[in-house]
């Protein structure tokens, strides 16, 4: 996003289904004419298999709390980061992405390895 903003490379299109909000005047991959390429980045906070209960939703009251926070929200933003929906902040919306992640890339990584 820096650089794109500072004028020393030109961003196409972002990969990702909706506009990044820090590059608004920036079309989705959808709407620069291919709408079945969507690659995008994302990270995630793990505990081990097995981690209770209460620790778990400790560890995601405390992201959800970072999240919320302002300055924290304006660095992400600046670094073209999308911030989850509240809706999304939670251990089972990232087993759902997780699961999705694993099931697309591997139509696209399995041909590869025989």
């Amino acid at each position: 996003v820096p650089q794109v903003k500072g004028g020393t490379i030109k961003a196409y299109a972002v990969a990702t289904p909706e506009r990044n909000p820090s590059l608004p005047d920036v079309p989705t991959t959808a709407e620069a004419g291919l709408p079945e390429y969507q690659a995008q980045a994302w990270n995630a906070i793990f505990a081990p298999k097995g981690t209770p209960a209460p620790i778990v939703a400790k560890l995601n009251a405390a992201l959800v709390k970072a999240l919320d926070d302002e300055g924290v929200r304006k660095r992400l933003l600046d670094l073209g980061s999308v911030i989850p929906k509240p809706a999304e902040r939670t251990p089972e919306s990232l087993k759902t992405l997780v699961d999705s992640e694993i099931t697309k890339w591997s139509k696209v990584l399995k041909p590869l390895s025989n």
